[in-house]
């Protein structure tokens, strides 16, 4: 189970930290990551931080946000920073495991938290 929180109102120039937070056991994780959903909208990937820290970043947010994570608490974390009327949308938080025997993957979402940015 994933747990995001952090979301809220904030001024476009801005900061937010969202937080996830992984319940259960994983044999082992893929990746963690935070995807966004505007009104209208479909999904997309913000940013992902594998569990030996390699980070990857849409072209949108590279620069202004980044992606971090305490392995020992399963959590994760995204420091948005210089935020943009843009940036409003609910934000998920994704954990990607391995699954051996069909050579593929299971993605876990979390609920999701609003972040509004006002200009």
């Amino acid at each position: 189970q994933l747990q995001a929180s952090g979301g809220g109102l904030v001024q476009a120039g801005g900061s937010l930290r969202l937080s996830c937070a992984a319940s259960g056991k994983f044999a082992s994780i893929i990746h963690m990551g935070w995807y966004r959903q505007a009104p209208g909208k479909r999904r997309e990937l913000v940013a992902t931080i594998t569990s030996g820290g390699v980070t990857n970043y849409a072209d949108s947010v590279k620069g202004r946000f980044a992606v971090s994570e305490n392995n020992a608490k399963n959590a994760m974390y995204l420091q948005m920073n210089s935020l943009e009327p843009e940036d409003t949308a609910v934000y998920y938080c994704n954990l990607r495991e391995p699954i051996a025997s069909i050579l593929g993957y299971l993605d876990y979402w979390g609920q999701g938290t609003l972040v509004t940015v006002s200009s």
